[in-house]
């Protein structure tokens, strides 16, 4: 499936590189999906290898092929696994999560609460590979395995191989970097622990985190040095973070906190950016102690919720190679298409509508 040419090449004869595999090109991206159960229906393929799945009906589409029992091998757009859990439009790529009510002796079982998130069904692919760089590979040998251990909060055993200056390939045993700083008890549970040192001006936080990824949060405390307890019980809770799909939801935590009138900070979508923005209302952080990358994702989103909105382009600031790269992850994570243009140092982003 050559969506952008990229595979075999931009023209009707095919790059040699493609051997005596049939090439189907895709005349717009947006139909992508119908050209994937095409391949399926007419040719009779024992493997197909999509370049790049990026929407919501790719990712079903891609799941009704492998239960056709037909081989997939594809790209999608995200750094870690966590990346494509958390993403509303490729999670189902990787099972999926939903929220699941416990029963009180279920949940005195496993030593967690009520309400918890669990994969909603098999993942569509049984294998998969975080490319960290163009030598290094992070490879999860069971995506089921890995996603019921990242929502459980266990650590997990990853795949980690590398090519080193004189071209010798190592392979390690590694704990993805997302979860390195996990601590953990019996199966299910986090130890409530403070995710940074906790400086002396200001009186930490006991924060409940419900729905969003606990890693991400942590990153963000350890990176605005903020003092900031995780906990997993509602009862020791100061704050509870959630997001805005979770607490339309009305779920039986949410309303227990509102009740208790918990203090609720509810996030527009599950990213790093919207959690710093969070902390810094929390801690009531000046506009000054924001970084030039969290204040370029956050000018992201609003442009990305201003095209959304009916807004035909937004251009952003001039940014450098990285913060653009992230920038444009983001406006592809909402079903937006994004450039770069202009010369450095005054290279920008522009975000529209396909």
């Amino acid at each position: 499936m050559d969506t952008s040419n990229e595979i075999g090449g931009d023209g009707d004869i095919p790059h040699p590189a493609v051997g005596r595999s049939r090439r189907m090109q895709v005349e717009m991206p947006s139909l992508q999906h119908e050209v994937m159960i095409e391949a399926v229906e007419n040719h009779n393929p024992e493997v197909i290898i999509i370049d790049e799945i990026g929407r919501e009906l790719e990712a079903l589409a891609a799941r009704t092929i492998a239960e056709r029992g037909v081989q997939l091998i594809a790209t999608a757009h995200g750094n870690t696994l966590d990346n494509l859990l958390l993403n509303p439009t490729l999670s189902d790529l990787v099972g999926g999560i939903e929220s699941v009510t416990l029963s009180d002796e279920e949940a005195r079982r496993r030593g967690t609460q009520k309400t918890i998130l669990e994969r909603r069904a098999p993942p569509t692919f049984d294998v998969l590979i975080e490319i960290q760089d163009r030598q290094r590979l992070l490879i999860h040998h069971s995506v089921a395995e890995s996603v019921d251990a990242m929502l459980r909060g266990r650590s997990l055993q990853a795949e980690l191989r590398y090519r080193d200056a004189d071209g010798k390939i190592h392979v390690e045993k590694a704990v993805p970097p997302s979860l390195e700083e996990r601590e953990s008890g019996r199966p299910g549970t986090l130890l409530p622990r403070p995710v940074h040192r906790v400086p002396e001006a200001r009186e930490p936080v006991r924060i409940l985190p419900y729905g969003i990824a606990r890693n991400r949060l942590e990153r963000a405390v350890r990176r605005m040095r903020v003092p900031v307890y995780l906990v997993k019980d509602l009862g020791e809770a100061e704050v509870l973070i959630t997001t805005k799909g979770f607490y339309r939801k009305r779920p039986r935590l949410v309303t227990d906190a509102e009740q208790r009138g918990l203090p609720i900070y509810v996030l527009r979508a599950n990213t790093t950016a919207q959690m710093e923005a969070c902390l810094s209302d929390i801690f009531e952080l000046g506009s000054g102690s924001l970084d030039p990358l969290r204040q370029a994702l956050q000018e992201a989103e609003e442009a990305i919720r201003q095209v959304q909105g009916g807004v035909p382009e937004v251009e952003l600031s001039p940014r450098n190679a990285y913060i653009r790269r992230r920038q444009h992850e983001l406006a592809r994570a909402a079903d937006l298409a994004s450039e770069s243009r202009g010369k450095e140092p005054h290279r920008r982003v522009r975000i529209y509508r396909e």
